[in-house]
């Protein structure tokens, strides 16, 4: 349905300790199906392969430990990546390494210059035996304008082949307080992030959750005004994905990971943050759990042929 669509991209999300359960014994029975039906249906993939995660690192296998950056965390995972790249040559043609870096530095104190010399270390290595892959990493872009941390960013505007971005239209607790049009704009100002590399948009999305603030009738508009906002930059634009296609189911979307106190504002109550969080994801599709579009899957497709 995605291919008829017109769209020709998809995203692999791909955790290190599912695929190499045991050391250079790799388990692709999963993502060889999706790969399959992504090959099949002439979508390109973009990998990500979860070196940071956000505020943790990993997760990484058990047989690893909890391995610190360094050459030997570099060694296994040019590895890994390499047998990934191997098996899917063809299809997969850039890969997130390091994802919501801005949340990683700021909330989880890591080290800029340990990241930054372990994936360009592990950069070089995987260019020379896949040299037309493009490698990046991907920042938060709402996390990074609500806490004003523009500057991680521009430690890694020049590193690699490209920056990408997640965007969601919300505060701090997770109400969308955006129009379209200011979305929008918040669109714009990665170009003033990142002005001499490539951006990339890895997961775009508008919550049609009403409890926080969402509706159809914006998530149509926000994928217009984004769409306008994709063809006026395409060359600097290296991909555009929307976040899901399908909602979840209420009450599936289950977020585990703990919020720090810098992160709340006007309640100190982190599970509340997490719950309007939830909410936000589940209802993010275009297409209801009962397959029936709203009216953002035609706006959708529209913008795609547009474009």
């Amino acid at each position: 349905k995605a291919g008829e669509s017109g769209a020709g991209r998809t995203n692999l999300y791909m955790f290190w300790n599912n695929v190499e359960p045991e050391q250079e014994k790799y388990n692709f029975r999963e993502s060889d199906v999706l790969m399959s039906l992504n090959k099949n249906n002439d979508m390109q993939v973009t990998l990500y392969f979860s070196i940071v995660n956000g505020r943790t690192i990993g997760p990484y296998p058990t047989w690893m430990g909890t391995p610190g950056f360094g050459t030997s965390l570099e060694t296994k995972a040019t590895r890994t990546l390499d047998a990934v790249l191997t098996r899917y040559d063809g299809v997969i043609d850039s890969v997130i390494i390091g994802a919501e870096l801005d949340s990683y530095f700021d909330d989880a104190d890591g080290s800029v210059n340990l990241y930054r010399e372990s994936f360009s270390n592990i950069y070089n290595e995987l260019k020379q035996k896949h040299p037309n892959l493009k490698m990046g990493n991907a920042f938060s872009l709402n996390n990074v304008l609500n806490k004003n941390l523009t500057n991680y960013v521009s430690e890694f505007a020049e590193t690699g082949d490209f920056v990408a971005f997640t965007y969601l239209p919300v505060d701090r607790i997770n109400d969308i307080t955006k129009t379209p049009q200011e979305a929008q704009a918040d669109l714009q100002k990665t170009l003033e992030l990142v002005p001499n590399n490539q951006i990339a948009f890895f997961e775009l999305s508008w919550s049609t959750a009403s409890d926080i603030g969402g509706s159809e009738t914006s998530q149509e508009e926000f994928i217009k005004t984004a769409y306008g906002f994709y063809r006026q930059n395409k060359s600097k634009i290296e991909f555009f994905n929307w976040y899901r296609m399908y909602d979840r189911a209420e009450g599936t979307c289950i977020i585990d990971q703990k919020f720090s106190e810098s992160q709340i504002s006007l309640t100190n109550n982190d599970q509340y943050v997490r719950e309007r969080l939830g909410t936000y994801i589940c209802n993010t599709g275009v297409l209801k759990v009962d397959n029936s579009a709203k009216s953002g899957w035609t706006e959708l497709k529209k913008q795609i042929s547009s474009s």
